[in-house]
């Protein structure tokens, strides 16, 4: 009953001795008579009539400031505070600021570019099949009947236009040959006798009629000599070079010239296909009509199949980028669009798109399978910046504006956007220096500096 009591005594001591001193005395009084001394009322800043004594001095100051004073800043740190925390907004700078050095900036590969206009470029990916040119594909006919004599290329083997490739053996080509020269000879003979004629009857020695018998089979031989070159061109043969021929075979003998036809090149190229070989019999019905096919493979072509989704958006001229497909390869070439079919294919309901490639080092060959960047679209913008240079922070698209001191956070405004850069609408001005690469460093150095601050 005792130690309870002492505890009730101690409880409203402890409650109200530091406001009322007469009741902390009238307390004091009971402890006495229980046996207990009057120091357990002692607090730890002092005893509570002490306490209560000074606490009008505190109330006082408190009333005088606008708020408690532990919330005022103090002149000195703290006992205990570091100087680098005293210190801690001047080491980091201004918000949304990067303090950096030129040297931090380029051991950290932060590239840094002027932000200027540029043009924009859209683009559709599509597979396609390197071919030929139809329009430098030749082949070397047989064009008259014969035989094979010589076959002066092979495989592969570079030819100029005009080129020798082939030599027929062919009695076809030495009747037409046979048929103008005695024509040329008698046309020669006739003129000879005309002209005489035409002297006589200019002097009145000969009959009227002589000179125009004469003058009719003259007309006649010099038809048959043109009917004769005519037939020498539809074989492909020179008038002239036959006739000089004949002379040199009057004083060298050598008949079978005669019989001789030479294949030429159409153009210049290399032979990609022989059909014949030497003896083969040529130019008649169910005998091979082609000896070579010449290619000239410096420029190829593309066939593209292009969905009817995409279609419109391809047009004539546009500008395409070609890079190897599942063949591999790190060769890449721009080419042409030269044709967009107005026709759709039956299987694939898809339109054939026809790319002209150059193909100056033969790396282009016909067969392979390539990936086809079609441009679709070309706009020119005042203000580009690659995508590389933008970062997302707190949801807003932003760029790192070089400054004196490091990069400064700057908030952008994007318009129209291609497969490698954006155009800002707002926000940045042509010649400004921002970073374009590794900004994701500034980024987090961003962010670790606004983390400090808040705290």
């Amino acid at each position: 009953m005792r130690i309870l009591l002492t505890a009730l005594i101690l409880a409203a001591g402890v409650l109200v001795g530091a406001g009322v001193p007469a009741v902390s005395g009238f307390v004091q009084g009971l402890l006495t008579s229980v046996g207990l001394p009057p120091s357990v009322l002692t607090f730890a800043d002092g005893p509570a009539s002490a306490k209560s004594a000074e606490a009008p001095a505190d109330d006082a100051g408190h009333a005088e400031g606008d708020g408690h004073a532990h919330g005022k800043p103090s002149a000195k740190p703290r006992a205990g505070q570091a100087q680098g925390e005293h210190e801690h907004s001047e080491a980091e700078g201004e918000e949304g600021h990067v303090k950096m050095t030129a040297e931090q900036i380029e051991n950290q590969d932060i590239t840094v570019a002027k932000a200027e206009g540029g043009t924009l470029s859209r683009h559709i990916l599509v597979p396609g099949t390197i071919t030929p040119d139809t329009d430098r594909i030749a082949r070397v006919p047989a064009r008259v009947v014969g035989t094979v004599a010589e076959m002066r290329k092979r495989l592969g083997d570079a030819v100029k236009k005009d080129e020798v490739v082939a030599v027929l053996d062919s009695r076809e080509v030495a009747d037409a040959k046979s048929e103008y020269l005695t024509a040329s000879v008698k046309a020669d003979l006739e003129k000879t006798n005309f002209e005489r004629q035409q002297a006589l009857w200019d002097k009145r020695i000969s009959a009227e009629s002589a000179f125009l018998n004469a003058k009719a089979v003259y007309s006649e031989a010099t038809l048959r000599q043109d009917l004769a070159r005519q037939k020498l061109s539809a074989l492909g043969l020179d008038a002239a070079a036959v006739a000089k021929l004949a002379k040199r075979d009057e004083t060298t003998p050598n008949l079978s010239s005669l019989r001789q036809y030479e294949l030429r090149s159409p153009m210049s190229g290399r032979i990609v296909e022989r059909k014949v070989d030497v003896g083969t019999a040529v130019g008649k019905e169910g005998d091979p009509s082609d000896l070579y096919t010449v290619a000239d493979l410096s420029t190829v072509w593309i066939e593209l199949a292009v969905p009817t989704s995409e279609l419109a958006k391809v047009k004539e001229g546009a500008t395409v980028t070609v890079a190897p497909g599942q063949e591999g390869g790190e060769q890449h070439e721009k080419g042409k669009v030269v044709f967009v079919s107005p026709f759709l294919t039956a299987d694939t309901r898809a339109a054939k798109v026809i790319v002209a490639l150059p193909n100056k080092n033969m790396a282009w060959r016909p067969g392979t399978y390539v990936t086809a960047e079609v441009e679709i679209s070309r706009d020119a913008v005042p203000v580009s910046v690659p995508k590389a240079a933008l970062q997302t922070v707190e949801g807003k698209r932003v760029v790192f504006v070089r400054t004196d001191e490091g990069f400064e956070k700057r908030e952008v405004e994007l318009g129209r956007s291609d497969d490698d850069a954006y155009e800002v609408a707002s926000g940045l001005k042509p010649g400004e220096a921002i970073a374009v690469g590794n900004t994701f460093l500034l980024k987090a150095e961003l962010g670790k500096s606004e983390a400090d601050h808040a705290h």
